[in-house]
């Protein structure tokens, strides 16, 4: 039997739904409009334009660019060759970018013409990238002398080449994890497990055919690319795209367009929330507001459901190696249980277990761990960290978590984010949480920085709220106030800003390396 006939891969999606409703509007970017017809007959010339290339069935080939209509073209004429994606994050400097290029072994590199340079610059430092593809940006910029253009790709007279070979249990992507190790992890995602992952969204979290979404966090990140704008295009909605998540950019967006669905991490949801556009924007289609990469301030949660009484809101929790959702904490349950991850979603097993696997009681901290056919298949080239991330039959986290009678779970910290400070083990999320009950806190993190007497020391670096008065000693007296000795502050540091990266996270191993070299303590 021809092995098409049942095949169910990210090449076969876009053409399906195109099927199903033609005339829909797709993609809106810039001045870029395409019905979903217009989007995979682009997609399709593409796919045929970069088969001339030398592209095919398991090629490796890069993306370092912002979101844009190019982007998500790009994204399914790869799927359409059976080639393998590696997105890379736009923010990285060249040797970190050429890592990447080089431990996937990427032969292409597309860009856009405001990233064009760091590609170029990264290629050039012993990868085996021969070929770049310039991509179309949202601004309209015009292509890059030296790189085959988008628009000349999409003249190709021939047709997609077949992949017979092409199936559901195929590598589609590589997606490299940002984590603080000493070189990123390259997550191997077959298209079965984003496919299923797109199954629990369309069940789960209340996403629908006539959602009118707004894709602002990087594409490039697995949470805008596959819980968002993947799944949209799967159930046939209509994704509006761009590339700046500033408040200044998304607030007239989400009006002009009468977006019903949006995702952004809390740090964005917080500069709506503070933008004095807010209040006189037209929000009045806006009915699902979602949330993730990070913990939500459970005061800031509290905020949004009183500012936006007609939004249910989502918490999306998850990380790359699952595609990346695990968890989901539900409209229902946002006051109910605050600060919650929530439950496992269709399709997952999850658990929270202590060092021998053993299910931790209702309260008690342990690992989270799951089971699901959204997992990756493991890391590329690293049989070691493989071996440990799926010890003993599960796919461990790395997030340190409790889980209530209910069987709700609530992230504590990231293991590695857990703070030892003389014997006692603070999580930084619990301190966050206490200083956000601060009025004039706008936005804070806490991390651990080197101690002479208590190894580590608890240290608060806070943002204040504009026009609002806030000292270093009333984050101080407030947490003396209402925590234990070993959980206040040694040190507050206001700052203007927080440093974050494009998905939103706050970096906070930048904070440990810039405060640990500050003569914080005598």
């Amino acid at each position: 039997m021809d092995t098409a006939i049942r095949r169910q891969t990210l090449a076969d999606l876009l053409h399906r739904t195109a099927q199903r409703v033609p005339a829909k509007p797709a993609v809106l970017c810039g001045d870029t409009r395409w019905t979903y017809a217009e989007f995979d007959a682009v997609v399709d010339r593409l796919a045929a334009g970069l088969a001339g290339l030398g592209i095919g069935h398991g090629s490796r080939v890069a993306i370092l660019a912002r979101n844009s209509h190019g982007f998500a073209a790009f994204r399914f004429a790869i799927a359409r060759l059976g080639a393998v994606l590696v997105p890379i994050n736009f923010m990285l400097k060249a040797q970190e970018v050429a890592y990447i290029l080089r431990h996937a072994e990427a032969g292409w590199l597309a860009t856009d013409s405001g990233l064009a340079a760091l590609a170029h610059e990264a290629a050039a430092l012993d990868t085996q990238v021969r070929q770049f593809v310039w991509l179309p940006s949202e601004d309209a910029s015009g292509p890059v002398a030296g790189m085959v253009s988008f628009h000349d790709l999409l003249k190709s007279k021939a047709a997609p080449p077949a992949v017979p070979q092409l199936g559901s249990a195929d590598l589609a992507q590589i997606v490299y994890t940002s984590g603080t190790e000493s070189s990123p992890k390259g997550a191997m995602l077959t298209h079965e497990a984003i496919i299923w992952q797109y199954a629990s969204l369309a069940i789960e979290a209340g996403f629908a055919k006539d959602d009118v979404m707004l894709h602002a966090l990087p594409l490039y990140h697995c949470a805008q690319l596959d819980v968002f704008l993947g799944p949209c295009i799967y159930l046939g909605g209509t994704s509006i795209i761009t590339a700046r998540p500033t408040a200044e950019n998304l607030l007239p967006l989400l009006a002009r367009h009468g977006v019903n669905s949006f995702f952004a991490p809390p740090t964005v949801w917080i500069s709506l929330l503070r933008s004095p556009l807010f209040d006189s924007t037209d929000l009045s289609r806006l009915r699902k507001g979602y949330y993730g990469a990070s913990i939500m301030p459970v005061e800031v949660l509290r905020e949004m459901a009183r500012r936006l009484p007609d939004v249910g809101f989502w918490n999306l929790y998850g990380q790359t190696e699952i595609a990346p959702l695990a968890t989901l904490l539900g409209p229902e349950d946002q006051l109910r249980k605050p600060g919650s991850c929530g439950r496992p979603v269709l399709n997952v097993e999850t658990r929270v277990v202590d060092d021998a696997m053993r299910d931790v009681k209702p309260g008690e901290v342990g690992e989270i761990v799951h089971r699901s056919p959204h997992l990756m298949l493991g890391y590329l080239k690293d049989e070691e960290r493989t071996r440990a991330a799926f010890e003993g039959g599960w796919f461990h986290s790395g997030d340190l978590a409790t889980v209530d009678e209910d069987g709700y779970i609530t992230v504590v910290d990231r293991k590695k984010d857990m703070i030892k400070t003389g014997g006692e083990n603070v999580a930084s999320r619990e301190v966050e949480e206490m200083i956000y009950r601060l009025p004039g806190v706008s936005e804070v993190a806490v991390i651990g920085v080197p101690h002479p007497r208590w190894v580590e020391a608890v240290v608060a670096v806070v943002v204040a709220r504009p026009g609002q008065p806030l000292s270093e000693r009333d984050v101080m007296a407030h947490c003396e106030q209402h925590m234990a000795g070993f959980k206040v502050p040694k040190a507050v540091r206001l700052v203007e800003a927080l440093p974050k990266n494009p998905s939103g996270k706050v970096l906070k191993r930048d904070l440990r390396l810039q405060l640990g070299n500050e003569a914080l303590f005598g």
